[in-house]
């Protein structure tokens, strides 16, 4: 779900507004799928709101007032109302930990690859259709423990050891959702672009006055998935073409470089674009 916001008094391009300030906007409501669902316009009634005094979302505060500094055009996209999008939910990084229970098939393979960073361990890798994916372990998640036994200040051939010699049956896992990474909510504009590029995975240049742009999206970051969908090692043009069927509501999971090129060391491309999972998770 989205909001376009159109001022009634265009701004100077100087004066920021204050908090305690009154602002006075029409919007437009719209469900993923790009229809309408409500219209301050509609009604010919002005939506008005304190800035700072918590009345609206903070993404849509924050947007309205960067709107009423440059004077947008009628219908410009403000934030995000991401809340209902299921592409959002599908890459909520969830805070605290959690436990799940991992198993090994027939060939006494788990699915999974580990990376040790920072003196913690990290999932390198997920092999699509194996009991990793099946878990819903994605790239990027923290395994603080494996079967009561905390993982801080391992090698990255020590966990594997540790999984290898684990139970088939049942591996105890304690996981923190993806540290390293966050998401950004972002509209597509009426040409059903978010406004950025991509090179090779990262995140290169933002178009200027673009939902990206508005929206905190930031160059020198790799796109790790998109609505929830993990693209790491797919082509640009196999992004591409997942960004543009992926809805009017985009939710990108962006992970900074230093950090990515650390965490897939000594990965193949062939071996990313090939064996990771890339399927849509489930919500």
């Amino acid at each position: 779900m989205g909001v376009q916001v159109e001022t009634i008094s265009p701004g100077d391009g100087r004066t920021f507004p204050k908090r305690g300030q009154t602002c006075v906007v029409h919007y437009t409501g719209m469900l993923e799928d790009g229809k309408k669902f409500d219209s301050s316009r509609d009604r010919n009634k002005p939506f008005k709101f304190v800035l700072g005094k918590q009345e609206v979302i903070r993404g849509w505060e924050e947007g309205v007032a960067q709107a009423a500094v440059s004077g947008p055009s009628p219908g410009q996209v403000v934030a995000p109302v991401s809340g209902n999008s299921l592409g959002a939910l599908r890459a909520e990084i969830k805070p605290g930990v959690r436990e799940i229970h991992l198993c090994k098939d027939e060939r006494g393979k788990t699915g999974l690859r580990l990376q040790a960073i920072d003196k913690g361990i990290f999932v390198q890798l997920v092999q699509a259709n194996t009991p990793a994916s099946l878990v819903g372990l994605r790239f990027g998640d923290q395994i603080l423990q494996i079967d009561g036994r905390d993982c801080a200040g391992w090698s990255t051939d020590k966990a594997h050891q540790v999984v290898k010699k684990a139970s088939a049956e049942k591996i105890v896992i304690i996981v923190r959702d993806r540290p390293f990474q966050r998401t950004i909510t972002m509209h597509k504009d009426s040409t059903g672009h978010v406004g950025f590029v991509i090179k090779k995975g990262k995140i290169i240049s933002l178009v200027k006055g673009s939902s990206a742009a508005r929206n905190g999206l930031l160059t020198n970051h790799y796109v790790c998935e998109v609505n929830g969908q993990n693209v790491i090692g797919l082509k640009d043009k196999e992004v591409t073409e997942i960004l543009a069927t992926a809805g009017n509501v985009i939710t990108l999971t962006i992970i900074p470089t230093v950090i990515y090129e650390h965490m897939v060391k000594k990965l193949s491309p062939t071996l990313l674009h090939h064996t990771m999972d890339h399927s849509i998770p489930d919500v």
